[in-house]
Protein backbone atom coordinates (compact mmCIF):
# COMPACT_ATOMS: atom_id res chain seq x y z
CA UNK A 1 0.00 0.00 0.00
CA UNK A 2 1.51 3.05 -1.15
CA UNK A 3 1.22 6.45 0.99
CA UNK A 4 0.20 4.29 4.08
CA UNK A 5 2.22 4.41 7.24
CA UNK A 6 2.82 0.85 8.57
CA UNK A 7 3.61 0.86 12.68
CA UNK A 8 7.78 -0.18 11.57
CA UNK A 9 7.42 3.28 10.32
CA UNK A 10 5.18 5.35 13.26
CA UNK A 11 8.20 3.47 15.21
CA UNK A 12 11.27 4.78 13.70
CA UNK A 13 9.87 8.39 13.65
CA UNK A 14 9.22 8.08 17.57
CA UNK A 15 12.98 6.61 17.63
CA UNK A 16 14.29 9.63 15.63
CA UNK A 17 11.91 11.70 17.58
CA UNK A 18 13.27 10.41 20.74
CA UNK A 19 16.96 11.19 19.71
CA UNK A 20 16.50 14.41 18.52
CA UNK A 21 14.98 15.84 21.38
CA UNK A 22 15.21 13.53 24.56
CA UNK A 23 13.00 11.94 26.56
CA UNK A 24 12.45 15.14 28.74
CA UNK A 25 11.58 17.38 26.03
CA UNK A 26 8.84 15.69 24.16
CA UNK A 27 6.14 15.67 26.29
CA UNK A 28 7.30 19.36 27.52
CA UNK A 29 6.67 19.83 23.33
CA UNK A 30 3.23 18.26 23.58
CA UNK A 31 2.20 19.85 26.37
CA UNK A 32 2.90 23.26 24.53
CA UNK A 33 1.44 22.50 21.27
CA UNK A 34 -2.02 21.32 23.41
CA UNK A 35 -2.11 24.56 25.04
CA UNK A 36 -1.48 26.74 21.11
CA UNK A 37 -4.35 24.52 19.82
CA UNK A 38 -6.80 25.26 22.66
CA UNK A 39 -5.80 28.66 22.53
CA UNK A 40 -6.39 29.17 19.03
CA UNK A 41 -9.78 26.97 19.34
CA UNK A 42 -11.04 29.50 21.76
CA UNK A 43 -9.92 32.84 19.43
CA UNK A 44 -11.48 30.99 16.37
CA UNK A 45 -14.53 30.53 18.40
CA UNK A 46 -14.48 33.93 19.58
CA UNK A 47 -14.05 35.28 16.42
CA UNK A 48 -17.01 33.25 14.81
CA UNK A 49 -19.22 34.33 17.78
CA UNK A 50 -18.78 38.07 16.88
CA UNK A 51 -19.47 37.90 13.49
CA UNK A 52 -22.92 35.86 14.69
CA UNK A 53 -23.71 38.98 17.02
CA UNK A 54 -22.38 41.92 14.40
CA UNK A 55 -24.79 39.77 11.63
CA UNK A 56 -27.91 39.79 14.65
CA UNK A 57 -27.18 43.30 15.67
CA UNK A 58 -27.41 44.59 11.75
CA UNK A 59 -31.11 42.43 11.10
CA UNK A 60 -32.71 44.25 14.08
CA UNK A 61 -33.75 47.65 13.27
CA UNK A 62 -32.42 50.47 15.52
CA UNK A 63 -33.76 53.34 17.00
CA UNK A 64 -30.99 56.31 17.19
CA UNK A 65 -33.55 58.98 18.15
CA UNK A 66 -32.80 60.33 22.06
CA UNK A 67 -36.01 61.06 23.81
CA UNK A 68 -36.47 64.30 24.37
CA UNK A 69 -34.77 65.56 27.89
CA UNK A 70 -36.46 67.84 30.58
CA UNK A 71 -35.81 70.65 31.70
CA UNK A 72 -35.49 70.30 35.68
CA UNK A 73 -36.67 73.08 37.93
CA UNK A 74 -33.42 74.32 39.98
CA UNK A 75 -33.96 76.34 43.56
CA UNK A 76 -31.51 79.50 44.29
CA UNK A 77 -29.96 80.06 47.92
CA UNK A 78 -32.71 82.51 48.45
CA UNK A 79 -36.15 79.52 47.70
CA UNK A 80 -36.99 80.84 43.95
CA UNK A 81 -37.51 78.28 40.92
CA UNK A 82 -35.92 79.07 38.00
Amino acid sequence: MTGALSPSHWLIILVVLLLLFGAKRLPDAARGIGRSLRIFKAETSALTEDDTQKTATKELPQDTAAAPVEAVPTRTSNGTTV
